[in-house]
């Protein structure tokens, strides 16, 4: 036999015992987590999107949800969603998001409805979330969202109507992917010449003159 038939053969026979080695470690177990269930997998297949997909069944206005924000979410956000201490204010002036220090609020800012009935379901309260009913989420969702003056007060917000929720600002989002980036990003010589107009905020709040 020549040395490189022996030599193949010799490599033939180590792959065989790997593949034999690897069959018998993939049939073994370590006592290490256990087979899921339909119940634990939608415990966690919660998620709404845009479109909708995912809304479970329930309904609510913003005159149930008053109630239910004042117990529970009115502690961060206040009583008329103006936010309080470090917590995000939930209502603001549409008009801010061209200012300096634009009010990210659900009404000026958030592009779909139905991606605020998602967080609040997965997130809210703090401290307690996913304790709220789908009743309640779509109920708080339709407080804030006529707190905003975007539906009315008896409006019924459920799996049909929320998605059709036309947010103010859901067409001043770019979406860029890809070479869209490179396209409209400027990396160098962008402007001719730099002006400093402000420099970071002072004790008060109050950016400090250059």
């Amino acid at each position: 036999m020549s040395r490189s038939v022996k030599t193949a053969a010799t490599l033939l026979l180590g792959l065989l015992i790997a593949y034999a080695s690897g069959q018998r470690s993939m049939a073994q177990t370590y006592g290490l987590g256990s087979p899921t269930n339909g119940k634990e997998i939608a415990a966690w297949n919660i998620d709404v999107g845009p479109d909708g997909v995912g809304l479970p069944i329930g309904q609510g206005t913003s005159q149930t949800g008053e109630p239910v924000f004042l117990e529970k979410c009115a502690v961060c956000h206040g009583d008329f969603g103006e936010g309080v201490g470090r917590f995000r204010a939930l209502i603001g002036e549409k008009s801010s998001l061209t200012s300096d220090r634009p009010i990210k609020s659900v009404g000026g800012y958030w592009p779909y409805a139905t991606t605020l009935w998602d967080y609040i379901n997965r997130a809210m309260p703090f401290g307690n979330a996913q304790s709220l009913t789908s009743d309640e989420v779509y109920a708080v969702s339709a407080y804030i969202l006529a707190m905003n003056d975007i539906i009315t007060e008896d409006e019924v917000m459920n799996a049909q109507t929320l998605p059709k929720v036309k947010m103010p600002n859901r067409d001043g989002f770019i979406f860029a992917r890809g070479t869209d980036i490179k396209a409209i990003t400027c990396m160098k010589n962008c402007v001719d010449k730099v002006t400093i107009t402000s420099r970071a905020l002072g004790n008060k709040g109050v950016p400090a003159k250059p």
